[in-house]
């Protein structure tokens, strides 16, 4: 009686653990599931929360499922069919059924495999119009299923897909001609859902080992309102210490920075809306960074302006010198910190990426909420007058 070696299996074990926290990680983000979270509990257990999944029922079908693909011939020669007739399995044959309950006889050997794809989108076929599936091949896929197709030609091939050790055959079809260019289509007895969940499960790779869900929790929302409330109320009292200060030091043009920060507020919860992200606590600490370095670059331009009426330019020429040379400065500072978000997007993980994309987004509208709202409210005040000699900016104090 054969045995494994303790340290070889406690190997096997965790490689097919990374390997499962992997697949996971792809099949979330198929899902679209805002920041979820992945961890390692003890030596065989994985801990996935969710925030955010409304339909609780499919989330854990799709993360569940050990589904692979591979590719066989099918032995349609009269003795086969004899032989299957009888009861029988030839040797070098395995016995299938499809999705209709008609048996087959495939040949043992597997030509492809699902390692053997880079990508499935769910479609229609273009001839029946039925729900389909359209897999790609890389190169060595491509080669081996354009050889075989040119090597039997009226024969069938059919695909099976493996869930937890049962296989069935979704589709059988005859090969009429040689098929090139990787591109494979998968259709038959399957609704547009099936086709849909099928293609993510393929583009987001097999379980090396089946799990099984062993504990299960559903957290209402109502358990984190006290702290979303503590997190708005916090970004709500800072925008209004923030602009209380700003209009009193600066004045009018406190007031337009202020305004261009509300619609700063306005543009990220719209990108956000758009996206379909969730709001957790990291985005709220994103928005409350976001305010801060958007009346940075309010403050600087409304700097230059002074620095240039100091200078004893006539306001509007101030006005537009201010803002021209505030920009660069302004757009260096922000591409650096830009550059620190990307840096967290593409490296981090839950909420570290939720902090990220909203810091990314609202420092794109930062910058557009500085320099165009802005000024635009700044035009809509002054620009009509011509012989303007002053403007409510605040205390220029002059060099003597």
């Amino acid at each position: 009686m054969a045995s494994l070696n303790p340290d070889l299996e406690k190997q096997a074990r965790e490689v097919a653990l990374k390997q499962n926290m992997t697949t996971l990680h792809n099949r979330i983000n198929e899902l679209g599931v805002a920041e979820p979270v992945i961890q390692r509990q003890g030596a065989d257990r994985i801990v996935v929360q969710l925030p955010g999944v409304q339909d609780t029922a499919k989330a854990k079908d799709i993360l569940g499922r050990t589904a692979t693909l591979e590719v066989r011939l099918v032995d349609d020669s009269p003795a086969a069919q004899s032989a299957l007739s009888g009861g029988i399995v030839p040797f070098g044959l395995q016995r299938f059924e499809d999705r209709d309950g008609l048996a087959l006889l495939l040949k043992r050997e597997v030509i492809l495999t699902g390692e053997n794809l880079t990508d499935a989108q769910a479609g229609f076929d273009s001839q029946t119009q039925e729900p389909a599936v359209h897999l790609t091949l890389d190169n060595k896929g491509a080669r081996i299923f354009r050889d075989i197709t040119a090597e039997n030609i009226g024969n069938r091939m059919a695909i099976l897909l493996i869930e937890k050790g049962q296989a069935e055959v979704i589709t059988a079809p005859v090969i009429r001609t040689e098929i090139g260019g990787g591109r494979v289509q998968i259709s038959g007895s399957m609704n547009t859902v099936e086709a849909a969940d099928l293609a993510l499960l393929l583009r987001a790779g097999s379980l090396a080992a089946p799990m099984d869900i062993v504990e299960e929790r559903t957290i209402g929302p109502s358990l984190g309102d006290d702290n979303i409330a503590k997190g708005i109320n916090s970004t709500f009292y800072g925008f209004i210490a923030l602009a209380v200060f700003i209009s009193v030091y600066y004045m009018l043009f406190g007031v337009f920075s202020v305004l261009a920060l509300a619609v700063n507020v306005l543009l990220l919860c719209a990108l956000l809306s758009l996206l379909q992200a969730t709001l957790t606590l990291p985005g709220l600490a994103a928005v409350a960074l976001t305010l801060g370095m958007a009346i940075d670059a309010n403050v600087l331009i409304i700097e230059r302006i002074r620095e240039e009426l100091r200078e004893g330019k006539m306001p509007h020429q101030a006005i537009s010198i201010g803002y021209d040379k505030a920009w660069a400065t302004i757009l260096d500072s922000n591409i650096t910190t830009l550059i620190a978000g990307l840096a967290l997007l593409i490296f981090g993980s839950g909420p570290v990426r939720g902090f990220a994309v909203v810091h990314c987004l609202g420092i794109l509208t930062s910058i557009f909420s500085a320099v165009v709202v802005s000024r635009g409210f700044v035009s809509l005040w002054y620009g009509h007058r011509n012989r303007l000699q002053k403007v409510s900016i605040g205390t220029v104090w002059k060099s003597t």
